[in-house]
């Protein structure tokens, strides 16, 4: 069981995403975290050995952020043929001594950026998001973080801009302005349907997060099951990959399988 044949083309970027994304929130940080479990952080040769299954599993797309604690550090340490993954960046949220604050200012956005560019050892980072703190409208009207990811985007440092949103108006914003958007979308919560709906009119790039419920669908934590999870969210075609976020291999192995079932009929 692979995704290696189901990669598709993240909208109009040309950026190939595997179905089923990774999310490293997990490799870098476990404080404020919104999981049905505890966890401990892995240590290098488990993140490695993550990896590497990830990769034959034909997984090639990571989501991280500044706000992951150090994920980025240690994407950018142990990633196998590194420059052969699709990487999610963030801008905006930054987390310290157990708390959130945001700078969505152009000179914090150049920076961060730079940073991650650093801590991922790369010219060149896929993606890059804003990091919404839940007033998108805010962000989006009042900061110059927007304006600043195309500036860094035309100087040949991203390939792709867009914002993990909070709420319809910033999604549908998103679309309209930007490549790509992450929205929130699974069974128990669908307020952001429309804006799945004009991303596939626009031919935009659509990530999933929260398409597993942050891990409350899985049957056991009292969901649904990840299936129809996951059946639930591929019907909209707007959909290119879902985000999920684990660390343990046979969590891994079931939700690719999951996935190649659903996708393939």
């Amino acid at each position: 069981m692979a995704l290696n044949g189901l990669w598709r083309t993240l909208g109009a970027t040309g950026i190939e995403v595997s179905p089923l994304g990774l999310g490293t929130v997990k490799i870098g940080r476990d404080q404020q975290v919104k999981y049905p479990n505890g966890f401990t952080i892995p240590d290098d040769k488990a993140v490695r050995a993550l990896f590497d299954l990830a990769w034959e599993l034909g997984i090639n797309t990571l989501d991280t952020a500044p706000a992951y604690g150090n994920s980025e550090e240690r994407l950018g340490q142990l990633l196998p043929h590194r420059h052969d993954w699709v990487i999610v960046g963030k801008v905006g949220e930054i987390f310290e001594r157990g708390e959130s604050s945001f700078d969505f200012s152009a000179q914090y956005t150049r920076m961060s950026v730079e940073r991650s560019l650093k801590r991922l050892r790369r010219d060149v980072i896929d993606m890059v998001l804003v990091h919404s703190h839940g007033d998108d409208m805010a962000i989006i009207r009042n900061e110059a973080v927007c304006d600043t990811l195309h500036e860094l985007k035309h100087e040949g440092k991203i390939k792709a801009i867009g914002m993990s949103t909070k709420s319809v108006e910033g999604g549908l914003w998103c679309v309209e302005n930007m490549d790509v958007v992450m929205a929130s979308y699974n069974p128990t919560y669908t307020e952001e349907l429309p804006v799945l709906q004009r991303a596939a009119e626009l031919n935009k790039g659509v990530l999933i997060k929260k398409g597993l419920q942050s891990g409350h669908a899985d049957s056991a934590a009292g969901g649904g099951g990840v299936e129809a999870a996951l059946r639930f969210v591929f019907v909209q075609p707007a959909v290119h990959s879902v985000v999920v976020g684990t660390i343990n291999p046979k969590h891994l192995r079931e939700n690719v399988e999951i996935t190649e079932t659903v996708l393939r009929g």
